[in-house]
């Protein structure tokens, strides 16, 4: 039984890619937990899309036990994500931590995520020990790489630890550094029970599941308890430790401690997270704060291929919810796509991560529609509306003014690149608020941006012009007044509602013409021809007509008269127009990404 003294509950925090899953494998090797024949790479990546794009999706938590001067210490681990779209998963893990582990690649530097994670410890007032790795790569310098940390973040690094967590080098000091100056947890073990749910997700066999930490007092097994979000009762029917191979079963979760409660339920929504458990008979008062609440950046439309499979749809999206807190649904249809789902994401990339996970967990075929933000429209009867569709915007008389979510861009570039990524800026309607020289190859830069010209590709032409270097973080600002319209697609005279999008008016002529433009290329043949137009109001600003297919109906007519041939060709030219009046066109599921693709 671990004393309280004896307990460490730390994360790992770090921009994407320098090395977080590896070293959390090594600190999970050097505590024995488990064996070199068992053990593979990215043990706490759990998910086949984690391991096949080399990233954490999803905060995981693991129990090690570790013997310093021959007295066994317990070290919670929790693995966080390191891509801007996560942040959320970081700041919970962070908010049920009492140190986290900074790591900063040897030969990349501080990165722009380096930054935003560093700022939610410290809100958490966190431990933090700052950890070089790959140091034994060629381009390592760890004294730069120091230097830079304390110039960009202000942290102390005369203690740092340097290791590399590939090869093993420095993890022993690493582990006894845990343990010297991450504080041990703080709660009294004889007040009522008291911890908070920081993660959940959907199990088969055993129903919903909570991972806890504790604050005060303890679970045991049997124990009636009362979450005091939802105002339930739930019996526990079994306690576990977090492990990469096999849960360890458990009768009592002591002050401090980290576990998974089971309480069979199979109602999603009697778990959530940031919820505070407590005893039923002695409830404490207070619930625990510092979990933010969820906000989604993006939004966009999630239809099934196949219509039948609405309720489908929905049952993956309860289940999903619970593993991921971050997204937010309600039903909407469409007249193109039928009945789906409105879905809120944090950004571009959870957007593609929840949109696979849903495909290949639940086995359904999804189309989604172009990802949008929440715009406020002020009308001219002075109500006010929050629109998230563009198909929901009122006529273009009844709008008094838009305003429109604006976002604090920290781009962190090579400076080499700096002036290919001011331009980029600047065509996304950004403006200049900082610009800091780190050293003389690396330069910091602040922008606010409109959060509609991030949520398409901004990060992937970022990633383009600077050859993969620069990297990016944002935080919301609020709103500003903004000129834009709504710019809608026609096909064969039809407004497609799914394919709508709001636009600056300045581009909107140029995005209208690049939309029917890129439309012509996919848009099937028919037999008639099909219009395809883009407009604003009323008014249309571009079109292209997809030719139709042609029959040759004079083919049988070897000779004789020309007014046989006409006779045949007036026929079919009638035939063709009672055929568009009354045809419908399919559209196929690539026009409907190609809102995505558009420059």
């Amino acid at each position: 039984m671990p004393r309280m003294q004896n307990i460490r509950n730390f994360s790992i925090i770090a921009h994407i890619d320098h090395g977080k899953s590896t070293l959390a494998d090594r600190l999970i090797q050097e505590c024995g937990a488990v064996s070199l024949r068992e053990m593979g790479t990215q043990m706490m990546d759990t998910m086949d899309i984690e391991k096949e794009r080399g990233i954490t999706i999803k905060a995981q938590s693991v129990r090690l036990t570790y013997i310093k001067d021959g007295e066994p210490y317990i070290l919670n681990l929790i693995d966080t994500p390191g891509h801007v779209d996560f942040s959320y998963e970081v700041s919970r893990s962070l908010a049920s931590s009492d140190g986290a582990l900074l790591i900063v690649d040897a030969s990349q530097g501080v990165e722009a995520q380096t930054i935003a994670n560093v700022y939610i410890a410290l809100e958490h007032n966190l431990e933090l020990i700052p950890v070089i790795n790959k140091i034994d790569l060629p381009a390592a310098d760890v004294q730069k790489v120091k230097e830079e940390i304390e110039h960009t973040i202000g942290l102390d690094c005369s203690a740092a630890i340097s290791v590399s967590a590939k090869s093993g080098i420095g993890i022993k000091e690493l582990l006894d550094a845990i343990i010297e100056r991450i504080p041990p947890p703080d709660g009294n073990e004889l007040a009522p029970t008291k911890a908070i749910i920081y993660d959940s997700w959907f199990d088969n066999y055993l129903g919903a599941l909570a991972l806890v930490r504790l604050y005060d007092g303890c679970i045991k097994k049997g124990q009636e308890i009362y979450v005091m979000g939802t105002g339930k009762k739930h019996e526990v029917l079994n306690l576990m430790y977090p492990h990469p191979l096999v849960l360890q079963k458990t009768d009592i979760l002591r002050t401090g401690e980290v576990g998974i409660v089971v309480l069979g339920l199979k109602n999603i929504g009697d778990v959530r997270v940031g919820d505070t458990i407590t005893d039923f008979k002695h409830k404490t008062k207070n619930s625990i704060a510092g979990f933010e609440e969820i906000k989604s950046f993006v939004f966009a439309g999630i239809y099934p291929i196949e219509t039948d499979k609405f309720e489908d749809l929905r049952d993956a999206l309860d289940k999903l919810k619970l593993n991921d807190a971050s997204i937010s649904y309600e039903p909407e249809t469409s007249v193109a796509l039928g009945f789906g789902f409105r879905v809120g994401f944090l950004g571009l990339l959870h957007m593609e991560v929840i949109k696979e996970r849903l495909e290949r967990e639940f086995d359904l075929d999804l189309i989604a529609t172009a990802p949008t933000v929440t715009y406020i429209v002020e009308k001219t009867d002075g109500t006010t509306l929050q629109i998230q569709n563009p198909c929901e915007l009122p006529p273009v008389q009844e709008i008094e003014k838009i305003t429109e979510p604006y976002v604090r861009a920290t781009i962190l570039t090579p400076s080499e690149f700096l002036g290919n990524i001011i331009t980029l800026l600047n065509n996304k309607r950004a403006v200049q608020e900082k610009m800091d020289y780190i050293n003389e190859t690396r330069v910091l830069l602040e922008y606010s941006i409109p959060m509609n010209e991030i949520v398409m590709d901004f990060y992937d032409k970022l990633k383009s012009v600077s050859k993969g270097y620069a990297s990016f973080d944002y935080d919301p600002i609020g709103y500003k007044e903004g000129d834009l319209v709504k710019l809608d697609v026609m096909v064969a005279g039809e407004v497609v509602d799914a394919l709508s999008i709001i636009v600056p008016r300045t581009n909107a002529q140029y995005k209208g013409r690049e939309f029917v433009k890129a439309m012509k290329e996919i848009v099937p043949r028919q037999l008639f021809e099909v219009a395809i137009q883009a407009s604003i109001g009323n008014k249309i600003i571009a079109r292209e007509t997809v030719k139709s297919m042609g029959k040759n109906v004079t083919a049988k007519c070897y000779g004789g008269d020309i007014t046989r041939k006409r006779k045949l060709l007036e026929k079919q030219k009638a035939g063709k127009k009672r055929m568009k009046s009354i045809g419908k066109v399919q559209l196929p599921q690539e026009a409907f990404l190609t809102v995505l693709k558009l420059d």
